[in-house]
This record gives structure tokens, sequence and C-alpha cells, in this order.
């Protein structure tokens, strides 16, 4: 990372200084030590990302950014559509929507101790997860084309699950503008056998206990006590949402020209947000949010199915559902007004403060829950919006670790059968599909969670409420 460029601002923020064709200065927020391990691509990234128009405020990085495709993975920027601001399927990613859904179960680890392995096992025979794995459900392009439109709403139509559920969900579960005609045939045959499925890589389902409390009133408005049981969901959009980036990076690096974008680096290929391309590639993405939004409610369809078998006192409710790969029209202040901008968050989780209108009654006052997914075998935590988070960074925070070697290095480090001994050692049973995706996601690839929950905390991005660890874990 070049020194020169990075300006300690703060405990936990660095400046990158504005130089070249950059609009804005580039912001990364971070510990001296989680800087110091970034690899110097997040800081050319942020430079990048910069320079597309109508960027306002600053490019940003989260404690967990580090090298992604165009955009860091941790990134965060937004544009106004007013003065020339862009739509980037580079700044949204290739699993669009991916996120995480918690939810309560009603149980204490005194019920389930003793029972981890019938649990992992009933759970991973009842979830179908790895590369090109297919679900319960067969659709025609119709049949898609309903799912793109109607997100969770769709799902708990057909009977997957309760509408009680769509209330805790982002956009309550369907995301307005979605428009299946923008999206390739191709993409849609990628959907039509894995909706309510896993996928690979860091996605996952895990069965946590709540081991420390540490912000009481937004724990108790979220139903959380220490001890808990709880079970989070990790994927996204599959195969439909990975399709689609492929085709509108295409397409958007073709057009660039057209719209008299000069592109520092192609992955970062982008569209006027009020052009034909920009319209067609929203109409797109929004089909991808409500895909993912549709599979992780099939998810806990099937979860609560699982757990009916499994422990029959098990009581399966939303605590909440959010994305952490989208591109969301919001309104935020700029130089003063109130200003409605189109916010990238790659790799990066929402985080609305207390009084959000779009936020469930039960959390308005403590303001919205940020899930915080750990690597395989290490803490997760649940965080809190705060009022600070939106003039800093536009209501973002982190969205877990964040890698800090690549898989194929990870392979050569770790064997799937070592970290499953290792993890069964401290008492996390894992069953997974592929001992090699196992050592691709190694704990030690990536940072340690705790420190980017703290620097995130200390950087006023959110607030730690509770911290879960890992009891059984289902991986592909």
């Amino acid at each position: 990372m070049d020194r020169k460029l990075v300006k300690r601002k703060g405990d936990f923020k660095w400046v990158v200084e504005r130089t070249g064709k950059m609009r804005v200065e580039g912001v990364i927020f971070a510990s001296e030590e989680l800087i110091a391990e970034m690899d110097d691509m997040v800081v050319t990234q942020v430079r990048n990302v910069a320079t597309l128009p109508g960027i306002v405020q600053g490019s940003l990085a989260m404690p967990d950014a580090h090298w992604g495709y165009g955009f860091p993975i941790g990134g965060v920027a937004a544009f106004d559509p007013d003065d020339g601001g862009v739509v980037s399927a580079g700044g949204v990613g290739f699993d669009i929507a991916c996120g995480v859904r918690t939810v309560h179960t009603g149980m204490v680890r005194d019920d389930i101790q003793g029972k981890e392995y019938d649990i992992a096992e009933g759970l991973f025979r009842a979830i179908p997860a790895g590369v090109g794995s297919t679900g319960p459900i067969r659709l025609s392009k119709a049949g898609i084309d309903e799912v793109l439109r109607g997100g969770a709403k769709w799902a708990v139509e057909k009977g997957y699950g309760s509408p009680d559920d769509l209330h805790f969900i982002e956009e309550n579960g369907c995301i307005a503008g979605a428009d299946p005609s923008h999206v390739s045939d191709h993409a849609k045959d990628r959907q039509q056998e894995q909706m309510g499925t896993l996928g690979s890589g860091n996605h996952y389902l895990e069965v946590q206990e709540v081991v420390e409390v540490f912000d009481k009133s937004s724990a108790e408005a979220f139903g959380i006590h220490a001890g808990d049981i709880k079970i989070s969901i990790h994927c996204g959009s599959r195969g439909l949402g990975h399709q689609i980036a492929t085709d509108y990076q295409k397409k958007m690096v073709s057009t660039a020209g057209k719209y008299g974008i000069e592109l520092p680096d192609r992955q970062l290929a982008c569209s006027p947000i009020d052009s034909d391309m920009g319209a067609s590639y929203l109409g797109a993405m929004r089909s991808a949010i409500n895909c993912a939004m549709a599979n992780r409610q099939i998810l806990t369809h099937l979860l609560r199915q699982a757990m009916a078998r499994l422990t029959p006192s098990a009581d399966i409710r939303v605590l909440y559902d959010v994305s952490h790969n989208t591109c969301k029209a919001e309104e935020h202040e700029v130089n003063g007004r109130r200003k409605r901008l189109f916010v990238h968050r790659k790799g990066a989780t929402r985080a609305f403060a207390p009084g959000d209108r779009s936020l469930p009654a039960e959390y308005r006052h403590s303001g919205q829950p940020v899930l915080i997914g750990g690597s395989m075998g290490t803490a997760s935590y649940i965080l809190v919006g705060i009022d600070s988070s939106e003039k800093l960074a536009f209501s973002s925070a982190c969205h877990g670790a964040g890698r800090t070697m690549s898989r194929k290095q990870a392979m050569q480090k770790w064997r799937g059968e070592e970290i499953t001994g290792r993890l069964k050692a401290d008492g996390i049973v894992i069953r997974s599909r592929s001992m090699r995706g196992i050592a691709e996601e190694a704990p030690g690839a990536y940072k340690d969670v705790s420190e980017v929950v703290e620097a995130t905390e200390r950087a006023g991005l959110a607030v730690k409420v509770a911290k879960l660890v890992p009891l059984v874990c289902v991986k592909g």
C-alpha cells in the first residue's frame, strides 16, 4: 500500500488523498492493524471508484475490505442521478443480494445439548447445498418471472412460510422496480432448479449460540438473550444473479464510450442511472434481489420443516433479513440537503439508524439489526445501526470478516479433513459436500471478525449488540 496516498485522520479513519481524475477523496475505515494487512489493491480500487461520474462525498471502504471485481469488497459509493451519476454491475457484484437471514428458535443451549450431530445430519439432508445444487422447486420461465417480481412475498403466497416473516425482511420481502424482461433467458434457465439452495463458497446455514450481549436495550428489542440458539442463513441469488452481472458487465463495457465514460478499469463498467442501459440493469438487478429474498424464504421453510422433526420445541421466527450486495435508491444528506442517491454496497451491510420509517415498528426505536457473518468456525455478530453512520458512510457497515488470502492460497495451506477435525475438537460440527470447499473457507483465510467488528463500532458505523458462536454449520 502506498503510504504517500493514505493519511490517517483518526484512530479508525484513513483518507486516500484526491489526485488525478478522482472526483472525491477515498476513505477507509479500519484499525491500524487492519489497514496494515489490507492488500494494496484496496487503495487502487478505492481511487478508481472515486473517478466515476456523479459520485458524492467519498469512495468508501469498510474495515473488512479486500480486493474485489472493480469495486473492493467492502466498498460503498453513492451516486447522484442529477449529476450524471452511474450504476455499476461491478459495484454490486456477481452474487447480487447475497445476504444474511437470522432466525429465532425459541431454544437455549440446554435444549440441543448432545443433539448437535443429529441436527447437523438432519439439516444437511434437508438443505440443498454445493456447486450446482438443485432445490425442491422446478419452475417454468413464467414461474421464474413470478419469483423475480414477487420475491419473498411470492414464496409466502406459494406456502413457503408465514406472512409474519415478511415484516422482518428489508423491503418487506419484495423490492419495487424489478423487471424480469431485462433478465436474459440464460440467467432464468440457470435458476429454474436452484430456488431453495445454499450454493457453495462462503455460503452456509449455521446453528449458533448467543454467548455475549453488549447492548442490552437493542438486544431486548431484537429478542436476543445470552444462551439463546439462533440460526443464520447466508446465501444470495445463485446462478441467476451471477449471470445478470456477467451479462451487464459486458454490455456496460461496450456502451461506456457511447455515454462518454472513461473507465480506469474495465471491471468498473457502468452506465448513467437515467440511461436506457442503466434502467435495464436496475430492473434486472432488482429482479435478482427478489430472487435472493425468495431463496432465503424457501430455505427458512425447509429449515422449519427440518427443525420440527429434529427438535419439536423449536419455534422458528425471523429476526431480520438484510442483503450486502446491492444498489439501492435512498435519501441521504449531501452538503446540507436531502437527496435521492443510488448507494452501491458491495460486501457492505445497510445500517439504518433509529427512527427510519422503513424499519419494522419493533425496531424503529432501536435501529436496524446489522447481521455480520463470521468465517467458518468463528464468531458472528449482530450490530445495530446508529445516527453517525448516515454522515460517515450512507448508513453502511461491514458485512463479515473479509478474506486475507485467496481460495487457491487457502487450498495450498490446508486440507478440508484437517479443518473439520480441528473444528470438531472445538465443539463445532461441520457438514459439507466438499472437503475442497472447507479448505477454501478455512477460518485462517479470513481476518479476525472480532477485530473487524470492533473497528466498525469504533469508527461510528454501527454498535455491537451480541456475539454468537457456531455449534453446527452446513456448507456446500
